[in-house]
């Protein structure tokens, strides 16, 4: 593929996560940040119940309160619409150059295909992979001092999921040849699946538990809010990348079929004729 082919792409599939982003900022606000301004009304009401029954008697006056630099109706709408947009498209140019480096080599798939392949499969290693060890939690139930621990914690969970399912792909490739495309694939994803829940198993569990006061209903609508949300990304990533590429893509396949059949009408009009 040429370079200026894949910068196209890589442009495009920025373009794509744009789109993504602006779909996945409008589910965000209107499923998630409910959920999350219930956490927080919890998280205030039970620090001045604290309060009132004077446990917080040793804390100074100047102290008991911290300034807020960014107010919560700043963090729900510009905020959160500046994450999600830069979070789409630097996954969107990052898929891109995968589905170049994939087109051709995952079998005979359109361009669409490949771009829908390659958007679930950002979706599994990237994030549900990771989700399943390290669910998301919303404000009032972590505890603020083991935030650098989870950050870290979920990160690894994801390099670690990326870099086994590259693995499993470029394993899958060896053994084509031997045991064919279905059951090289097969072997593949179930040597994905088996590191990774061995990987779930030895890596350090989340001690942060869930405060029993805490409402399941709650805690349960937040991550099915951020579940979606990401999956709304990635979906939609797949499919408007998957319109855009085949577009781009579309011309040099047509001219490549119009030179082949240009030379076969050559070369069959230069055999001598017989008889």
């Amino acid at each position: 593929m040429q370079s200026s082919t894949v910068r196209t792409l890589l442009v495009r599939g920025m373009i794509a996560g744009v789109v993504a982003g602006l779909l996945a900022f409008a589910l965000a606000y209107v499923v998630g940040e409910p959920s999350i301004d219930s956490s927080i009304a919890l998280e205030e009401s039970a620090s001045a119940s604290a309060h009132e029954h004077g446990d917080a008697a040793a804390v100074p006056a100047d102290e008991g309160e911290e300034e807020e630099l960014v107010t919560r109706p700043v963090q729900s709408t510009f905020g959160l619409a500046t994450g999600v947009l830069v979070y789409g498209v630097a996954l969107g140019g990052i898929a891109s150059l995968a589905f170049a480096v994939c087109l051709g080599r995952v079998g005979r798939l359109r361009p669409r295909a490949t771009a829908a392949l390659v958007a679930g499969a950002a979706f599994t290693t990237v994030y549900l992979v990771p989700f399943l060890k390290y669910p998301a939690t919303p404000p009032a139930v972590g505890n603020p001092d083991t935030i650098g621990k989870r950050t870290t914690l979920f990160f690894l969970m994801i390099v670690l999921s990326v870099l086994v399912a590259v693995i499993a792909v470029i394993a899958g490739r060896r053994l084509a040849p031997t045991l064919g495309n279905w059951n090289a694939t097969v072997a593949a994803g179930g040597g994905y699946v088996l590191v990774m829940a061995v990987a779930c198993l030895l890596l350090p569990a989340n001690t942060d538990a869930v405060k029993e006061t805490f409402p399941a209903a709650l805690l349960w609508e937040f991550r099915l809010a951020s579940l979606g949300v990401q999956a709304l990304l990635w979906t939609a990533f797949g499919l408007i990348f998957g319109a855009l590429a085949e577009r781009v893509l579309r011309p040099a396949a047509t001219a490549a079929t119009s030179s082949a059949a240009a030379s076969e009408a050559v070369t069959a009009g230069s055999v001598p004729r017989t008889g």
